[in-house]
């Protein structure tokens, strides 16, 4: 079974009739892709899982808003990082970090980590930068994105980008060496 393309998916979106069922389309094609970039920000399997569903929610809810200005596929991840930042957010606000276990320990702990020490550092550094460093950082080193790419979803300029970035990397490289066995 082929996958039908964006446009024809759109426009069974606009169908009341077609909405449903389409929408089950964008579900099953973008489910994994969009964890795996949720997955990056909220670092924790469950709460990706969490994320992921509250991103579809709201794409649901906000069909009738959805101007096709953008690809379908970036208003989503749009809608994902939103949802993520967010998520951050809350957490920040109703726990402080446990002092007693690292992130990196956790994430070693956790089932579905597949890294190893040195990337679980990593993980750790980039969890201490501020929210729009690290989805910068985490959109353009983990998934290799362009800057034109990141700017059409984060609606900033190409040169904020780059500097949210270099300092970002400076900022990581500083704790990866501070923190080295």
């Amino acid at each position: 079974m082929s996958l039908p393309d964006e446009k024809q998916i759109i426009a069974q979106l606009a169908d009341p009739k077609q909405a449903r069922q389409a929408f089950e389309q964008v579900v099953r094609q973008y489910s994994e892709p969009l964890y795996w970039k949720i997955r990056r920000i909220v670092l924790d399997h469950d709460n990706a899982n969490d994320v992921l569903q509250n991103t579809f929610l709201k794409a649901w809810r906000s069909l009738a808003e959805f101007r096709q200005e953008a690809k379908l596929s970036t208003w989503l991840y749009r809608i994902a990082i939103n949802e993520s930042l967010d998520f951050v957010r809350r957490e920040k606000r109703m726990k402080a970090m446990d002092a007693d276990i690292s992130l990196s320990t956790r994430l070693l702990a956790d089932e579905y980590f597949d890294g190893d020490q040195t990337q679980a550092l990593l993980q750790e550094a980039v969890a201490t930068l501020p929210d729009v460093q690290r989805t910068v950082f985490t959109m353009k080193y983990f998934e290799e994105m362009k800057y034109s790419e990141i700017c059409q979803i984060l609606g900033v300029t190409e040169g904020a980008l780059k500097a949210s970035y270099h300092i970002a990397v400076k900022k990581i490289t500083a704790y990866v060496q501070a923190h080295e066995p």
